[in-house]
């Protein structure tokens, strides 16, 4: 009987126990949700502001998020309003653009490219397009680079066409360098390579460039040339 008492006890104090550490859990979980929640707000707050200093603190601590590997949805609609600060959102005083921060949204660019996901490579895409800032176009398409998707080369031609603006607008030797370097990550992935290809040509014969860049495009057109003579044997073994 008094073994059966001591069970018993032993049962109900384990019970006991179970249940505070569920409850310290349920709290702990609680307090962690509403402290992301608080900082989600602080940062959608930081970054809508019309501060460029707030806006910097935001990226702080998206920075930190993205370390952290804890970003959220709203933790990603800020990077893509800072991405396209002054581009996509702008804000303009007298007809006088007063949001014009290029160098946010090359940080934007670059956080972005931390974070894979479709969500990315579209803010990214788009920024690469629409900006006329050598230094976020370059931001950007080193990312869409690191993310490395390209469904339907549209990446690659994304890249492409950017390049070709940029050639004709701001020739820049850094940025046709990052072009080089992105096309390099995502060549495999490439099913048309011909934008490429022409892309990487209008590079290797363009002399506003400086020659370390025009030889890594020449490179670089040798290799592609190579993996479609090897991807064509193969086709043809297989017949």
């Amino acid at each position: 009987m008094k073994s059966l008492k001591r069970v018993a006890g032993t049962a109900c104090a384990l019970l006991l126990s179970f249940s505070l550490v569920a409850q310290e859990k349920s709290e702990t979980s609680a307090e962690s949700e509403y402290l992301s929640s608080v900082e989600d707000v602080v940062i959608t707050e930081l970054a809508n502001s019309e501060e460029r200093d707030n806006k910097l603190v935001a990226l702080q601590y998206l920075e930190n998020a993205v370390e952290e590997g804890r970003v959220s949805p709203d933790m990603m609609v800020a990077l893509d309003h800072l991405a396209g600060e002054g581009v996509s959102s702008q804000s303009r005083t007298g007809g006088r653009l007063m949001n014009n921060y290029p160098d946010i949204r090359a940080r934007a660019c670059e956080l972005l490219g931390k974070v894979p996901s479709e969500e990315s490579k579209t803010s990214l895409t788009k920024i690469a397009l629409a900006d006329n800032e050598p230094m976020v176009i370059t931001a950007a398409i080193r990312s869409l680079g690191d993310i490395g998707m390209n469904e339907n080369d549209d990446v690659v031609n994304t890249i492409a066409w950017a390049n070709k603006k940029n050639a004709v607008l701001n020739p820049t030797s850094s940025l046709a360098l990052e072009v080089l370097i992105a096309y390099e990550k995502i060549a495999d992935s490439v099913q048309d390579k011909s934008a490429m290809i022409q892309s990487v040509g209008q590079i290797a014969t363009n002399y506003h460039y400086v020659k370390p860049v025009r030889d890594r495009a020449l490179a670089l057109l040798k290799t592609l040339q190579s993996s479609g003579s090897n991807s064509d044997k193969k086709k043809n073994e297989g017949k």
